[in-house]
């Protein structure tokens, strides 16, 4: 009987999960191939979730199966991380494996032989970030800042903004961002 508990639990959770995340069931529906009335049971209760709904669900959602069915702790709260390569050279490792929110994520940037050209960008949200090795060059609006190990910078994100190497040695940061930020730093950068 507990499996039944825990399979009729999953349609509230795929609803919070989906909430949290800002997606509606259209575009949920569009991400997981699963149609939006189907989705829509699911949430409700109506209709218990099979295996092949809910592998798309947790890859959409982000969230393991384990997670997606609240099945118990086995004890290993390590994340698996899973780098990012970008075309740049940088290497982008996600922190943090839940949906929506504030997401968390270490940048390993490549040291600069020459000086960059910064290309500003812009996006909604705001953005903390804090150096942990290297001199990280932080160009904000009029602003050229070089921060080093230790510092941290946090800001409005619609302000233009560019992130590079100060030095000939690399530099790694820690960046928390919210969804904007993340589709625009970590959604933009990988190679295809």
């Amino acid at each position: 009987m507990d499996d039944d508990r825990a399979l009729d639990a999953v349609g509230p959770r795929l609803r919070e999960l989906r909430r949290k995340r800002e997606v509606t069931l259209a575009e949920l529906s569009a991400q997981t191939g699963i149609a939006a009335s189907t989705l829509s049971r699911l949430e409700s209760g109506n209709r218990r979730p099979t295996l092949e709904q809910l592998l798309p669900l947790a890859r959409a959602h982000g969230v393991t199966l384990d997670e997606l069915v609240d099945a118990p702790q086995t004890g290993d709260p390590r994340i698996h991380l899973r780098p990012i390569s970008c075309a740049d050279g940088s290497t982008i490792l996600p922190l943090t494996r839940r949906p929506g929110g504030i997401q968390a994520y270490k940048f390993i940037l490549p040291g600069q032989r020459k000086p960059q050209t910064p290309d500003l960008k812009t996006h909604e949200g705001y953005e903390w970030t804090y150096v942990l090795n290297g001199q990280l060059r932080l160009v904000l609006g009029e602003h050229d800042l070089t921060l080093s190990p230790g510092e941290a910078a946090e800001f409005d994100t619609r302000l233009p903004h560019w992130f590079g190497a100060a030095s000939t040695e690399p530099v790694e940061y820690l960046c928390l961002i919210g969804r904007q930020g993340q589709r625009a730093h970590v959604r933009a950068a990988p190679k295809a």
